[in-house]
């Protein structure tokens, strides 16, 4: 049978434009695909960031979409939860050793840690409180609580209450107070001892005293009192280790930093 040409021809269009609206269909359908929402990065960072780290953290996924959920705790609680399994992405610790120790079980990255903020350790009342001190050597810090305690982080694993510890007994006081300590699970939560007027007295970070107005400083504590205030940050080993690099570049740069110095942290080195 021999097929007409002008039949063909036809045909032969009919076919074009079937393909080409097949073609366009399958590309308003790859175009209507939404694109998947980028994951959140977990960190877990030590209490004391709490304030300035929300902040950075919504200026980041404001810049990049990518959301930031935050944990918050004593660095000692928050190393020991990695190690348990906990999912975090990066962790910001408040001293080395608990860097350290998460580090020996193989879940740090090594050579993506950075010491990345210093502070300062300070002597705080509640906001009305008339006392007055000068922290030196032998100071009457154990005269100044009267009968009542000194709020501190857990001075034998939280990062502030070591600094706090390691201050007094350099300055000769600690026996005086060892054992008139109200032990917080955090440096916040010391802080809130002192907010609250449950204890005449406290020892925490000066980023903590002025971020709360129901305290005042008191004095500060010599930087050569205790051994130098780090807070180290680290990728944790996790699929999203590629974004959590990301974002510890962004803490490092100048808008995270002016952001920490606005709330009284240095940056490390500095």
């Amino acid at each position: 049978m021999t097929i007409k040409r002008p039949f063909l021809g036809s045909l032969l269009k009919r076919a074009a434009t079937l393909i080409g609206l097949c073609t366009a269909s399958l590309a308003g359908v790859a175009q209507a695909q939404p694109h998947p929402a980028p994951q959140a990065l977990t960190v877990f960072a030590a209490a004391s960031l709490q304030n300035v780290m929300k902040e950075i953290g919504a200026d980041y996924t404001k810049a990049t979409g990518v959301p930031i959920a935050f944990s918050f705790a004593g660095s000692s609680t928050l190393a020991r939860q990695i190690v348990e399994g906990a999912p975090a992405d990066l962790f910001i610790s408040a001293a080395p050793q608990w860097m350290d120790y998460a580090e020996s079980h193989g879940l740090v990255e090594g050579a993506s840690r950075v010491d990345l903020l210093t502070n300062h350790l300070a002597l705080i009342a509640p906001k009305g409180s008339p006392l007055t001190l000068k922290i030196g050597p032998g100071f009457a810090i154990a005269k100044a609580l009267g009968d009542g305690r000194l709020a501190m982080a857990d001075p034998d694993a939280v990062p502030a209450g070591l600094y706090g510890k390691a201050a007094l007994i350099k300055l000769g006081v600690w026996p005086q107070v060892e054992t008139r300590v109200a032990k917080g699970d955090s440096v916040r939560a010391a802080l809130v001892f002192v907010a609250k007027g449950e204890a005449p007295l406290g020892v925490v970070y000066d980023t903590d005293a002025k971020i709360d107005p129901a305290v005042r400083i008191v004095d500060l504590f010599p930087d050569d009192s205790h051994p130098p205030i780090l807070y180290p940050a680290a990728v944790i080993v996790s699929p999203k280790a590629p974004e959590a690099r990301a974002f510890l570049a962004y803490l490092q740069s100048p808008p995270a930093r002016a952001a920490f110095a606005r709330y009284g942290f240095r940056a490390a080195g500095r």
